[in-house]
């Protein structure tokens, strides 16, 4: 089924002004695939004198003819001239294209890697052209190539954008209008799969079940999503294995670069530029201890960023061969044994996300992070959830649960007490708050609890 347009009303309103100018403008509009980049210009595009093109992989001479039919829709006849190259196909377009004319040539880096020269080309059109209000707006998956294109200093464009948009997957808010449901443990499972990317949402939506659509889309290999993490990589990195590999032993639990390197047998040093570009790309995050000081490379743990990934790492990755073999139910039943784990990992990254667009106690909260460490005790300890107000004077301690009952809930504000008297980074603090970021509880009240209905409306 076709997904109601969620969100983008900050990007709609950023295109709309820049094409909306009395000179011609460049947009730049990239991000990683089935973001919805495609769709939103088509909401956002004006109903006439729009040209809309996708480049491919075929030579240049099919792409200029294909890009000459598409323009006759506004320019009639353009495709009756056989252009010899795309300097005098770009020249006519931009001299007989109407006032207010927008160019979309979207999957821009297939164009430009088929065609080296358009880069330079685009900037010498744009360049001389300003005043006759013809607009132009690049668009692609590849974030490196689209980086390169548009944001290094040393690219023809550089500099020449009026937008320049990353558009990134959709907040964890808009699943409940998407899927028509408000029930926080099937918000938190939908998230925990899917992730917020909408094209993954659409495609699940198609199925009467959350279980059916894994099997289907996910875990059988002739499955559209199966094989997705490899497309998204094959997007951005010139060679996969070692950045694949890197994925799957941080999805399986090795979180720290010298566990990563052991188990590929390799030294550490050789894993900082794969880890930076994945950093890079948004696939990777790099989790200190709150307090800790930046450049505290010990003490550093790297978890995948993105739940759709982090899922497929961690059920799918190691389960292909029993997968290829058609066990599909034997590792639905694997993954149902495991998943509420995960399910709490990912509701404790929600948590913290949430917590600096939140005001809890009548608070301004700073990012929210993980704390572990020793405790006064000297004894290992961790902390979900742990803030600093805006103006310094309170310390926010949290702890996320799925659920909780009277007498659970009585025990975790008793823990949460204990953990605070221990953490050595509460002295100096005016204020410390303890919270409870709970999934589903079957307490009516408590000013200890932030409930999920306030995390995920924080989520937008």
């Amino acid at each position: 089924m076709r997904l109601k347009f969620l969100d983008r009303d900050d990007e709609k309103k950023r295109i709309a002004r820049a094409l909306s100018q009395k000179e011609g403008t460049f947009c730049c509009l990239y991000g990683r695939r089935r973001c919805g980049k495609s769709r939103l210009l088509q909401e956002t595009l004006p109903a006439q004198n729009a040209v809309y093109f996708v480049g491919d992989e075929r030579e240049s001479t099919l792409q200029r003819a294909a890009f000459a039919t598409a323009v006759t829709e506004v320019i009639p006849g353009f495709d009756q001239v056989t252009y010899p190259d795309w300097s005098s196909l770009l020249d006519r377009w931009w001299r007989d294209a109407p006032p207010g004319g927008v160019l979309v040539l979207d999957e821009f880096p297939y164009l430009a890697k088929s065609s080296p020269e358009l880069p330079s080309l685009l900037q010498k059109l744009t360049d001389q052209n300003r005043s006759r209000r013809v607009h132009l707006i690049l668009c692609g998956s590849s974030q490196q190539m689209m980086q390169g294109l548009v944001l290094d200093a040393s690219a023809p464009l550089y500099g020449r954008a009026v937008e320049i948009i990353h558009l990134k997957p959709l907040g964890a808010s808009w699943i409940q209008e998407a899927f028509g449901t408000s029930k926080p443990s099937e918000l938190l499972e939908i998230y925990s799969i899917w992730g917020g990317v909408p094209r993954h949402w659409e495609l699940a939506l198609d199925y009467p079940s959350i279980r059916e659509a894994m099997e289907e889309l996910i875990l059988d290999p002739m499955g559209i999503l199966h094989a997705e993490p490899r497309r998204l990589l094959l997007d951005d990195l010139r060679e996969t294995a070692q950045a694949a590999s890197v994925l799957s032993l941080i999805g399986q639990g090795c979180n720290r670069i010298s566990e990563i390197a052991s188990r590929l047998g390799k030294p550490a040093t050789s894993l900082a530029r794969p880890l930076a570009r994945l950093l890079e790309l948004g696939l990777v995050r790099r989790e200190q201890p709150f307090g800790a000081p930046h450049r505290n490379s010990k003490k550093t743990l790297y978890r995948i960023d993105d739940p759709f990934l982090a899922f497929w790492f961690r059920f799918v990755e190691p389960n292909r061969s029993r997968l290829e073999a058609g066990m599909v139910k034997a590792v639905v039943r694997n993954i149902e044994g495991n998943i509420q784990q995960y399910h709490g990992e990912v509701w404790e990254d929600l948590a913290r996300r949430s917590v600096a667009r939140l005001k809890i106690d009548g608070i301004e909260w700073g990012p929210g992070c993980r704390w572990w460490g020793a405790g006064s005790d000297k004894k290992p300890m961790e902390i979900d959830i742990v803030s600093e107000s805006v103006d310094g004077s309170a310390l926010l301690i949290g702890e996320a649960k799925l659920s909780l009952g009277r007498k659970a809930l009585e025990q975790a504000e008793s823990e949460l007490a204990r953990k605070s008297r221990s953490l050595r980074i509460c002295e100096g603090y005016k204020t410390i708050v303890q919270k409870l970021f709970v999934v589903e509880s079957q307490v009516p009240r408590s000013r200890t609890l932030v409930s999920s209905r306030e995390v995920f409306q924080a989520l937008s």
